[in-house]
């Protein structure tokens, strides 16, 4: 049902894609990845379609994802790219259609601002009553419910008249004349994205109308589970209170953090904490990054030219693209596995105990210690010093143990 209520959108969207190609002129005509006139022209013409289709398609694939806008020129996203390959990139671009309702359908004219934004507020728990009644539901009872929720949503702001309080109206004049007109906008704008059919006076949601209401309401739930209170606190902020969390419980609190957020901002925000110094926040945020999923691969992609997150974006992109998590330290270069095995060994050593730093030896590349130090010596790794000594205090052979010394001595003076 996803796939056929955005066909329209994928076809203008990969027309977009093979004819205009990346950074052509003429393609968009305000800086906000608005055709011109002459490209939905064209592609009115190659597709068959008229351009007000046209038109209507491009809104729709932009926000949908399967279109994203970057600066002054439009590319294709990554659901279009997973289109045919992946359910989920298609109930994930119908989804953010479904949010964007209120702008897939122009309001009526004559209405204030704050009384719009008010129905949009209010229409979650029309959209929730709707769900939980399984059925068609009469415009009146819905209309009824919207003008709680709108007054309750007053109330809250404490929005109290002064002056001279008028004579009290009937519900009807109260509440009827401002609010109708808006709840049949917002119906019809949640009918062109398909999540509900209206007529005869009622309306009823579509499957997959239920289905985007049920998703939210467990996103909500999933929001409010977090034992360590992380939702509201940045990202760096949140993996630091992850740190001590089992794995079960820290990708529990990595779910409740990303359900609280745009997918885009906390996909930015996550990349930004592993860029910093760090080295646990650094593994820890690409462990977020597996919760978030394949909305997060182009962002990863995008890092693969940055030294310090490569090797973890690599192991990232191979465990999405199906390897055994076992097995995907083998899409590292010797050099790169090296190299995150000496940023991991920072991460041990600020926030672990003496013998897991001994023990993290054994996950080495290399066959014997001296190999593993003349190798960790010309990675260049800023912490390289620092790790060699918490090495050599923490291991029990003294032996192994001046071999270390020496080796972080040698870093140090940039000897050999």
């Amino acid at each position: 049902m996803a796939r056929s209520g955005l066909a329209g959108a994928v076809r203008v969207a990969r027309w977009a894609d093979a004819t205009l190609g990346p950074g052509r002129a003429g393609a968009t005509a305000d800086g906000k990845a608005t055709l011109s006139d002459a490209t939905a022209e064209r592609a009115a013409r190659e597709l068959g379609l008229t351009v007000a289709q046209v038109r209507a398609d491009w809104d729709t694939a932009r926000l949908a994802g399967l279109v994203e806008v970057h600066g002054d020129s439009a590319r294709p996203g990554w659901r279009l790219r997973a289109w045919d390959r992946d359910d989920s990139a298609v109930l994930r671009g119908w989804v953010a259609l479904f949010d964007a309702w209120s702008l897939a359908h122009p309001e009526p004219a004559g209405h204030e601002p704050a009384a719009v934004a008010e129905v949009v507020s209010a229409m979650p728990q029309v959209l929730s009553f709707l769900q939980l009644s399984a059925g068609p539901v009469p415009l009146a009872q819905l209309l009824d419910l919207l003008e709680q929720r709108v007054t309750e949503l007053r109330t809250e702001r404490c929005e109290v008249p002064y002056g001279p309080r008028p004579e009290p109206e009937t519900p009807a004049a109260a509440g009827d004349a401002p609010l109708a007109p808006l709840l049949d906008w917002a119906l019809h704008a949640l009918a062109s994205v398909g999540a509900l059919t209206c007529g005869d006076g009622q309306a009823t949601l579509t499957p997959l109308g239920s289905w985007a209401v049920w998703v939210k309401l467990e996103q909500i739930c999933v929001a409010a589970q977090s034992p360590a209170g992380n939702i509201e606190r940045s990202a760096e902020d949140m993996l630091r209170g992850c740190a001590q969390l089992r794995p079960n419980a820290a990708r529990a609190e990595y779910r409740a953090w990303l359900a609280a957020r745009p997918v885009g901002s906390a996909v930015a925000e996550l990349l930004a904490a592993a860029r910093g110094d760090d080295a646990l926040l650094r593994g820890l945020a690409f462990e977020a990054l597996r919760v978030v999923g394949a909305p997060a691969e182009p962002d990863v992609r995008a890092v693969l030219d940055e030294p310090t997150l490569r090797p973890y974006a690599l192991l990232w992109l191979a465990e999405h693209d199906g390897a055994d998590p076992e097995d995907a330290h083998e899409v590292l270069t010797r050099e790169e596995a090296t190299w995150l095995w000496v940023d991991t060994a920072a991460a041990v050593a600020d926030h672990g105990e003496a013998p897991m730093l001994v023990r993290h030896l054994e996950s080495a590349v290399q066959p014997t210690v001296p190999a593993l130090l003349d190798e960790v010596r010309a990675v260049g790794h800023p912490r390289t010093v620092q790790v060699l000594v918490a090495l050599a205090a923490a291991h029990p052979d003294p032996a192994l143990a001046k071999a270390v010394r020496r080796a972080a001595f040698q870093v140090h003076t940039g000897g050999s």
